[in-house]
């Protein structure tokens, strides 16, 4: 996927970039640069390099990598700088994060030194790193904040929005990753809203030359981390209210995580095992392949979200989405895609699924709401915005060749 961009002769196609990111990436022999990953970090990060001159992903990266669904990580003068793999979750993480720093400090000085600006995705422990070291060197900086804005539960949730409402402005650049009708932050006007997808202009209108009608399929699918809150539960215990009134319905479950055995044994106990089909972690195109094959999108999470990616892919291959209003889902869903799930019930979530079903001329309508949403929220728009927010803050800091 290439992207073209009409900004090649402004300040910032003269500057480097240098991206901190938790994100886990490995060696690839398959990848120009030498590196993948997977999810939609590839793809924005290729992006994100034709703003620039130079890019530079400081990741922790692993020798060996899971083949299957990565995709390759390259794009116009972007290559990677490794730093040692950060392991463990929750405590057993904390414990490693100072060893980690001491042995990566060296890595992580030179490319904040070397760097004219610096992007920090958070959260994330080495976006913040990233972060407060571009701070200490008054580098331009980026911040992209990728999880739920509106809701803090944890100390770190709490000091980066605080850190952002307290030093948005001049070369702070800070974007939340979300939409509303209201601004971010009633305590800083400089903190702006920002969209996040994986999927260009050329990929969406593939997407939607493919789009057919699929009621009749009846097919459900969900695509999510296994983990708390995503909501795969209560699509599998919604199966028996939908299999009294559609025996023929089936669900695909993708994506792996700490809890897709529960699933498993969770279908099996709720009597609908040989109408689900767990897929675990699968890759990009994979992804898009499966969604074309299905007639119905779910997503009751009731966990904390920014802007779900996979939301977008389901809309932009024709498939009205069922979900939560959490974060910007109810905006994504304002404009007929869809419907909203107000109450995370399994026999609420079963109505619904089987309103579309029942009523084909709705669904045919919603399904052609949902990519017209999605055709809006391309790569480009989401390259160029945060383009045209950089050149504003960043040209009294612009380094010139």
């Amino acid at each position: 996927m290439a992207i073209e961009t009409e900004h090649d002769t402004d300040f910032l196609k003269q500057m480097k970039l240098a991206v901190f990111s938790h994100k886990p990436c490995w060696r690839s022999a398959a990848s120009p640069s030498g590196f993948a990953t997977d999810g939609g970090f590839p793809f924005q990060m290729r992006a994100i390099s034709e703003i620039f001159a130079e890019t530079i992903l400081v990741v922790p990266v692993d020798n060996r990598g899971p083949a299957e669904g990565e995709s390759a990580l390259f794009g116009l003068g972007l290559r990677v700088s490794p730093l040692t793999p950060l392991r463990g979750r929750g405590w057993r993480r904390k414990l490693a994060i100072t060893p980690w720093i001491l042995r990566n400090s060296w890595g992580i000085l030179r490319q904040t030194l070397k760097a004219d600006a610096v992007h920090a995705p958070i959260p994330g422990d080495v976006g913040t790193i990233g972060m407060l070291s571009a701070f200490v060197f008054r580098k331009p900086l980026l911040v992209r904040h990728c999880g739920n804005w509106l809701v803090q539960r944890t100390l770190a949730e709490r000091f980066w929005r605080w850190f952002m409402e307290r030093y948005a402005g001049g070369r702070n650049v800070m974007l939340a990753t979300g939409g509303s009708t209201h601004p971010p932050s009633a305590r800083n006007e400089n903190i702006q809203w920002i969209f996040s997808t994986s999927l260009a202009e050329l990929e969406l209108s593939n997407l939607a030359r493919q789009v057919s009608g699929r009621c009749g399929a009846r097919r459900l699918i969900t695509v999510s981390r296994q983990e708390p809150g995503k909501g795969t539960d209560v699509v599998i215990r919604s199966l028996p209210f939908v299999l009294r009134r559609f025996p023929d319905v089936c669900l695909d479950v993708v994506g792996d995580g700490s809890l897709l055995e529960s699933w498993r044994r969770l279908a099996t106990d709720q009597g609908v095992g040989r109408h689900v089909v767990f897929h675990g972690k699968v890759g990009h195109q994979r992804v898009l392949q499966l969604l074309r094959h299905a007639s119905l999108f779910c997503y009751p999470t009731s966990a904390s979200e920014g802007f779900p990616k996979v939301v977008l892919e389901a809309m932009a291959c024709g498939l009205p989405v069922l979900a939560t209003p959490v974060s910007v889902l109810r905006n994504l869903l304002a404009g007929g895609g869809g419907m909203v799930v107000e109450e995370v019930a399994p026999e609420r979530l079963a109505n619904l699924v089987c309103a579309c079903f029942a009523d084909e001329v709705s669904w045919q309508r919603m399904s052609a709401c949902a990519v017209q949403t999605a055709r809006a929220f391309s790569l480009e728009r989401w390259r160029d915005a945060m383009a045209s927010i950089l050149r504003v803050a960043w040209e009294p800091y612009a380094v010139r060749g």
